[in-house]
This record gives C-alpha cells, structure tokens and sequence, in this order.
C-alpha cells in the first residue's frame, strides 16, 4: 500500500471511528468552522488489545456565533469514552492553547471513566487533567456539557466548568449509577441518581436543555455577557408593577435580557446574568424572606466569585431572614460557607450594588447589604424592613423571655423597622419608589463602571 492509500485509510478509519461524535461537535459550533488538533494520534490498550483512534477525544478550534473557543469531545464509540494518560494529554494539550490565547473551552463529555489496564498511569493522567481544568478556573470561560454518561474522574470537569449543561439523557455520577444505588441499597434507575433533577443539592448544573443545539444558543449568550461588558441601550420607563409587589417575577423585568444559572439548585435564591442599561452584571435574587443554609450560601459565593472573574458588577435584590433556625443548619457547613462568602466578597474589586428589596434582617443584612462588606451604593424599597429581628417574638425567644415585652414590641414595631432609620446612619444611600430602581441602578451602575 503507497502512502497516499494509507493515509486515506487511516483516515476512513479516524472518520468512522468519531463520526457520531463530530456530529455532535457540529451541533454546538457554527458550521464548517471546526479545526481539528491532533486527528492521528493513537494508543493501544494492552487490557482489550483494542487501538484509540485519536486517543478517544476530539479537540479542536471552533467558534461559537463568530466567538472563538477550543473543543473537548470525549469518543463514547471508542473505549466508552475511558480517560487514560495519552488522552488525558491530548485534552491538557488543548487547554494550554486556550490558556495561552485567552478562549473558552467547551468540553463534550462522555465516559464510563477511566480505561481498565493503565492502572496508576491513568490516574497520574487524570490527576494531570483535572489540575490544569481547575488553573483554567477564573481564566477562561469554561463551559461543560454532561453528553450522556459521564462517571467517575471526569464528573469533576463538570463541577470545577463555570456552567454545566445537562440533557434529559444526561447522568453523572462520580462511580457507576448501578454502585451508587447499591451501596445505598436501592435499585433505583440511572437517571435517579445523577440526572439533573437528582443532583439539585450539588450546585453543578448551571442549565437543562433539551438539544445541543439550545446548548450552544446558551453558550453564545453567556460568551457575549462575559465578552461585552456594556453596550448600547435605552433607558426604560418605571415598572409600575413593582409598587404593587416586589416579587422576583417582577424584578427581573429590570433586565432586558437575561439568564438564570443554576435554576434547579437552591431555587429560592436566584442567580442571574443579566443586563441593565446595556451593562452587563451578575445579579442575586431572593424569593420572598428566604432562610439561608449551607447551599444558598455556597451557590451565592460561587457566583460572586464568578463576577470576580469576569469583572462583572455584582448586584443583591434583598429579602432575606438571615440563617434558618433548624437542628439541621445548625449542624451544617452553613457557618464555613458564610466565612467563605465574605472572603470572596472581600476580594471582588467590582462595583457592588445592594437593593433591599423586601426583608433584610440580622445576617440576612449583613452580608448582603452592609456597606461595612463593601458594597457601594445600597439602595432600599420605601416598603422594605431592615432589623435585627423579624417580629418582637423572635426578640422575646432570642432574649429568653428576659426583656421587657412592650418595650420590645416598640423596638421591633413595622415603624421602627422602616429603612429611613437605617438610612439616618449612612447605611443606605436612598430609600426609592420601587417602580423607579432601574434609573437609580443604571445611574449607579454607569457612575462605577466608567
């Protein structure tokens, strides 16, 4: 055989081998725009005496609605997708050349985990892997998409991504679905252990779409909040709406575009990618008088840390109790994640912006309002409540019963709790009609973006 027919050999054999694979790479980027790294590398498996066609992974350059990135594509069709060192490579390959040219990556992933017979060579190979996947942390954008199965080492690519696509087929689990319900002593379908839905306390999945093609629609939407910080826009007229009710439904018609990351988890607090006034933020959002616990915090840091990345603006709509007054929060990480919260606020040099928008009491306050936390301007609703407590009887139970119960009940009056009292001290800045806080936040956000 000349060289000109192995060639074409080899290649029929690379295009059989990742055909169903590339077709989903083409779901996700714009057409003809894939530049494929890497297409003739091979190994062999000494466990299975089987050859990888390009290592089992597909990596590339692509873009993504004219926005550049680099692709990662676990071959399921090839060793059901296993990681092993020389694939583990390839990929690491691929994300130094994002590093180096400051583009996102979007990770394919799809795997039964790692390839049987490598033994600690895998694992150095994975270890590899996941450590340059979390130095991309806070770098690049990166975006992870649960493609099917995805078990074992690689599920961690999914919870480091900074936002995590999951399909109605999707599953991931850190050991096989059929282990995990074993151990428990169930038998409980895959999908019931690590489908979106079952995974709404673990905080990774960012969305749940229905095609790849939604995915991709997502992708370009967040590359362009993340890559154009403001563009033109109109003001908008008030939103008479929100003088008659505050609620989160209401409040996002503040934006004139935007997204809610992580939908599924914590649902009652609200993460948001948004824009107001053409300038793009990081929005937080809370349900009405929501209790924190160790998840809400842990979704909300995340998203702080987030705005801190991509310096965006981070931006509170308060209604907040402060901590749930439960057996279980109590013991809970509940306190660690809220020492973690104010670290990462700490250092988020953004501009911060606090709208009290409905209850700020004790912790609920102070860490999402105080000015002491370094938020900028805080602004509070004529019709919002900032105490330390949310009624006289939670005063009376906090005191045991040893306070004077009238005088509490003056101190913790709906009067006393109003916002002027805290405005009187230079803790808020204003005190507005609600139908009117997307001309004070786009003032605010225009003065400390500039």
């Amino acid at each position: 055989m000349d060289k000109i027919q192995l060639l074409q050999s080899r290649k029929e054999k690379i295009e059989e081998a990742g055909k169903a694979v590339r077709g989903e790479i083409a779901k996700i980027i714009d057409a003809e725009s894939f530049v494929e790294f890497s297409s003739f590398s091979f190994s062999k498996n000494d466990f299975y005496g089987e050859e990888a066609e390009g290592e089992g992974v597909v990596t590339g350059f692509a873009t993504v609605d004219g926005y550049p990135c680099y692709v990662v594509a676990q071959n399921f069709a090839v060793l059901s997708g296993g990681l092993s060192k020389a694939n583990c490579a390839k990929i690491v390959k691929c994300l130094n050349a994002a590093e180096k040219n400051q583009t996102p990556v979007i990770y394919l992933l799809h795997t039964h985990g790692m390839q049987v017979g490598e033994g600690v060579e895998a694992l150095e190979g994975a270890a590899s892997l996941l450590l340059k996947v979390s130095q991309l942390k806070g770098v690049v954008p990166q975006y992870a998409i649960v493609n099917g199965d995805v078990y074992g080492s690689a599920a961690m690519i999914a919870a480091i991504a900074d936002f995590s696509f999951f399909l109605d087929e999707s599953v991931l689990a850190l050991n096989s679905p059929l282990v995990v319900s074993a151990f428990s002593g169930k038998n409980l379908p895959k999908a019931e252990v690590g489908g979106a839905k079952a995974l709404d306390k673990t905080n990774i999945p960012s969305f749940v779409v229905k095609k790849l093609e939604e995915a991709k629609e997502t992708i370009a939407k967040i590359t362009e909040y993340l890559s154009l910080g403001t563009i033109d826009a109109e003001l908008n007229e008030a939103i008479p709406a929100l003088n008659q009710k505050a609620d989160v439904k209401t409040l996002l018609t503040v934006f004139e575009s935007y997204l809610e990351v992580g939908k599924g988890c914590a649902s009652d607090v609200h993460t948001v990618l948004g824009r107001v006034g053409g300038i793009a933020v990081a929005a937080v959002l809370f349900d009405e008088s929501v209790k924190l616990n160790a998840q809400k915090l842990r979704k909300i840091r995340d998203f702080a840390e987030l705005a801190s990345c991509y310096a965006l603006p981070f931006v509170t709509f308060v209604d907040c109790v402060g901590f749930c007054p439960c057996m279980e929060n109590n013991n809970s990480l509940v306190l660690k994640e809220a020492g973690e919260y104010l670290s990462m606020l700490d250092t988020l040099d953004t501009a911060k912006i606090a709208i009290v928008t409905g209850k700020a009491i004790g912790l609920g306050y102070s860490l999402f309002a105080a000015k002491s936390l370094g938020f900028d301007y805080v602004y509070a609703f004529a019709t919002a409540k900032i105490a330390l407590f949310d009624s006289v009887q939670g005063a009376e139970i906090e005191f045991g019963g040893g306070a004077d119960r009238e005088k509490l009940a003056q101190k913790y009056a709906d009067e006393t709790a109003d916002p002027i009292n805290a405005a009187k001290g230079g803790y808020i800045d204003n005190i507005i009609e609600p139908q009117f806080v997307k001309q004070y936040l786009i003032a605010s956000l225009q003065m400390l973006t500039a």
